[in-house]
């Protein structure tokens, strides 16, 4: 198959206001590394084209010099002067050229290439299918999720100039597939695919943790994955 047929952008989104951390969360540390380049690490060899969307693109134009994707790697601010997370997919959707789309959150400790890899492989195998996303006890994991560009770019524009903000207030004129957390962990049971941390104190808990061996499915090696 043609990479043009199942290419995949990989976007990490970056530009939350990060106001209960105290900083920004891409460039906050975990087991040594920035969140922004533990995303990278785990998901950038997978990429066809790689991007970063963030506001603050001057703390951030170092990725593009010093890490291993840096000739894939884009950086982009939002496409709208309009702050939400509606906003952040649209602008995902907008700059990526390849038809499907992976959108992963910076905070998120554990992202899945495997999983991104599964998503984009459902929505290969049935071209109705607009959307490949998880969903858990709390509801949709739209930054962990494949899009199809073509159909949910118009989407996403259409909840916008209808002032939504929610990620997922679209998802009801769309066909999504839904993968449950069990089908998740078939893919890669390692878990833990939708932590994320939101203060310090969180950041430093979790580190202890897992770091102990008292998380029992995640441990150092993948503090260093």
């Amino acid at each position: 198959m043609k990479e043009l047929e199942h290419g995949l952008t990989v976007v990490i989104q970056a530009g939350g206001e990060s106001k209960r951390m105290g900083s920004p969360k891409a460039l906050v540390s975990f087991c040594g590394l920035p969140l922004i380049c533990r995303g990278l690490k785990r998901v950038g060899a997978i990429a066809d084209e790689l991007i970063i969307t963030s506001n603050d693109q001057q703390s951030l134009d170092f990725l593009c010099t010093s890490v291993k994707f840096n000739d894939k790697l884009r950086l982009h601010a939002d496409v709208l002067n309009v702050r939400g997370a509606l906003t952040g997919l649209y602008t995902a959707l907008h700059y990526a050229t390849k038809p499907f789309v992976g959108v992963v959150a910076c905070d998120m400790l554990f992202p899945s290439a495997p999983l991104l890899l599964a998503q984009r492989d459902v929505l290969l195998a049935d071209p109705t299918l607009d959307v490949a996303v998880p969903v858990t006890s709390h509801g949709f994991e739209p930054f962990h999720a494949v899009y199809r560009r073509e159909s949910c770019l118009p989407l996403v524009k259409e909840a916008l100039d209808a002032g939504q903000t929610r990620a997922t207030s679209w998802f009801p004129r769309a066909h999504l597939y839904e993968f449950t957390h069990e089908m998740a962990l078939a893919v890669d049971p390692r878990g833990g695919f939708f932590i994320n941390v939101n203060t310090p104190e969180e950041l430093t808990t979790l580190e202890a943790r897992i770091l102990s061996g008292s998380i029992t499915k995640l441990s150092d090696r993948d503090c260093e994955s």
